[in-house]
């Protein structure tokens, strides 16, 4: 089955709106330029209740839900890690 052009996303993409989703909802503040993808984005400053509302935000902004499995530390650890996950819930849904 074929998606619609504007549902097909490369890594890269998806990790860029992780990206913007992380900058608006994980409290990590003004240096949040200074991030990376592999940053530890609790060691930089993401409390749980941020993590909460960034799993929310991400939910909304890639239209999934993530199954109570994927509710760990480690899911929302980084950039790269969110991603590999949204990557895994994505194919899930295909």
């Amino acid at each position: 089955m074929l998606l619609p052009i504007e549902r097909v996303q490369t890594k890269d993409q998806n990790k860029d709106r992780i990206r913007r989703v992380v900058r608006d909802h994980a409290g990590l503040g003004l240096d949040f330029e200074k991030l990376d993808y592999s940053t530890d984005l609790y060691r930089a400053g993401m409390t749980s209740y941020a993590s909460v509302v960034l799993m929310i935000a991400l939910e909304n902004e890639f239209e999934l839900e993530f199954p109570d499995g994927m509710l760990s530390r480690s899911v929302f650890e980084s950039i790269d890690s969110i991603a590999s996950a949204i990557e895994s819930l994505q194919q899930m849904q295909q």
